[in-house]
């Protein structure tokens, strides 16, 4: 049993999804968004920090995996997103958790089959995967995704190496 925390950054919006692994069986825990308000990039970063912060204190993940920067046209918001990342990442680092990244594309391919899926997609195979009814926000969905791309990855990763058993608890 292992607790994987999924992260969609965001300078505005940060989703996040957690998912727990058992016996080769992905169980929804939960999933959310960080919004941050205002317009000073430096309370923004703060609000995220302080969320993520909250998240892993409440629900004491063992892994965590973020999305790394799409580089689009504007190279401000590719900045103000990398921002967003950093002020994650060091939530987790704070708490001991280490970070693995994944491009969006990956996450596509490991949830959908297609690196070229669209969102509606990513919704859709999450929602079927996890069993959820509800409707998803797409950043909460694009967190749960991140979380069941990272989860697939390491049960993958111990099937290679041979493993039969491992234990799951954070290093320190």
């Amino acid at each position: 049993m292992a607790i994987f925390l999924g992260i969609d950054p965001g300078s505005r919006i940060t989703g996040y999804g957690l998912v727990n692994s058992v016996a080769n069986r992905l169980e929804f825990v939960g999933c959310g968004r960080i919004k941050t308000e205002g317009d000073s990039q430096p309370e923004r970063l703060k609000m995220i920090f302080e969320g993520v912060c909250q998240i892993i204190e409440e629900f004491s993940p063992q892994y965590a995996a973020i999305e790394e920067v799409f580089m689009g046209r504007n190279a401000a918001s590719a900045l103000k997103l990398g921002q967003a990342r950093g002020s994650a990442m060091v939530a987790c680092l704070h708490h001991d958790l280490s970070v693995d990244e994944y491009s969006a594309r990956a996450v596509k391919l490991a949830v959908v089959g297609s690196g070229a899926a669209g969102k509606d997609q990513v919704q859709h195979m999450v929602k079927s995967l996890l069993r959820i009814d509800d409707t998803l926000a797409e950043d909460a969905a694009d967190g749960l995704a991140i979380a069941i791309c990272h989860a697939n990855t390491q049960a993958s990763l111990i099937k290679l190496a041979g493993a039969t058993r491992y234990s799951r608890k954070r290093l320190r």
